[in-house]
């Protein structure tokens, strides 16, 4: 297999990138239904920021705090697949996936956070 050098452009290794990150949203599709429900929140909150302001930084932060979900959901069920490929326990498996979970919960409520105060500014006026 050729080996492909990091200091030059080279259009066939970020090709050969895009498809493995695709087979990996993919397999998170298939087999994370947090994931699957995380993607359809999408299908509301990003029509939902366009409808309510024609500001594109305030899109940008509404649909980001969604789009940090799904990034920081992909890294928790990387780790999770890690885990349990494992037949044998250890103490810091179980860490592991906590830890992975919390970054996912802080991340939620964060999106909950910007959200609440976004529409509680709108419908304050």
């Amino acid at each position: 297999m050729k080996r492909y050098s990091r200091r030059t452009f080279d259009l066939k290794a970020i090709l050969i990138a895009l498809g493995f990150a695709m087979q990996g949203l993919v397999a998170a599709w298939k087999r994370e239904a947090a994931f699957r429900q995380e993607c359809l929140m999408g299908l509301v909150l990003v029509p939902l920021a366009f409808y309510l302001t024609s500001e594109p930084l305030l899109r940008f932060l509404l649909i980001g705090v969604w789009w940090w979900l799904l990034v920081v959901e992909l890294i928790n069920s990387s780790i999770e697949t890690v885990v349990d490929r494992f037949d044998t326990y250890h103490p810091l498996f179980g860490t592991a996936k906590d830890i992975a979970a919390a970054a996912v919960w802080l991340s939620f409520l964060w999106l909950v956070f910007v959200w609440a105060w976004f529409l509680i500014s709108i419908f304050a006026k």
